[in-house]
């Protein structure tokens, strides 16, 4: 005859094994201690045990892995339920900071807007009130031409103003004709600009801006012109 090992139908936890030890004991008609029991059976094999109680070790056997394996399944499927319930709620929580962001932007974006526009306002209000007077001073001429050219190229066009004319729109070169803030040959020229082009320094701003835009393509590249040969 065989001798199939107990150990075969992986009799692992302590209550599977006392309960193999248990029937071996009682099979036998003998008494044992839990542990006792417990040693003798984990070294038993079937052939050890009555035959009328094979059936029954063999059935406390199975039905512990079954256990086992079942409590194994649950584990995992509770593992793996919390982990998409961890990854759903990430998903939410990105999802409405996104949409968080993306409102803040839209309402600075708007803030931003309205702010340029108030600004645009008030500066062609400040550009409304120096013009229609009879005379400027070169503050007054220099914020105007603030508000005309853009900020980055005010200072090459205020260089070649301050050599030109020293700002003063009235300047003229009585040899050459030139005439004005930025000395237009001949200051006629200016008249494109504007009918008003000798007394209105606006109108002498427009044209030398134009001016130096078509021919060096902005007022930095006429003042870098302007340092190389001294004229424009």
């Amino acid at each position: 005859m065989s001798r199939i090992s107990v150990r075969g139908f992986a009799v692992a936890s302590a209550t599977a094994v006392t309960t193999v030890g248990a029937v071996v004991g009682v099979a036998a008609g003998q008494p044992s201690s839990v542990g006792n029991t417990e040693a003798a059976a984990a070294d038993a094999t079937i052939a050890d045990i009555p035959a009328g109680a094979q059936a029954q070790v063999q059935t406390a056997s199975l039905t512990q892995q079954a256990d086992d394996a079942s409590v194994q399944a649950d584990t995992a499927a509770l593992k793996s339920a919390q982990e998409a319930a961890r990854k759903a709620a990430a998903e939410t929580a990105q999802s409405k900071k996104d949409a968080a962001d993306e409102a803040k932007a839209k309402k600075e974006a708007e803030e931003r807007k309205k702010e340029e526009a108030a600004a645009s306002r008030s500066s062609a209000r400040d550009v409304g009130d120096l013009l229609g007077k009879s005379s400027y001073t070169v503050a007054e001429t220099q914020a105007i031409a603030r508000q005309m050219i853009p900020g980055d190229q005010f200072q090459c066009f205020s260089n070649i103003v301050d050599n030109e004319s020293s700002w003063n729109y009235r300047a003229s070169n009585a040899s050459s004709g030139a005439y004005g803030l930025v000395q237009a040959l001949p200051g006629s020229k200016m008249s494109s600009a504007g009918s008003d082009w000798q007394t209105n320094p606006a109108t002498q701003i427009k044209w030398g801006l134009n001016y130096m835009n078509d021919r060096y393509g902005s007022p930095c590249g006429a003042w870098s012109f302007w340092q190389a040969n001294s004229w424009y």
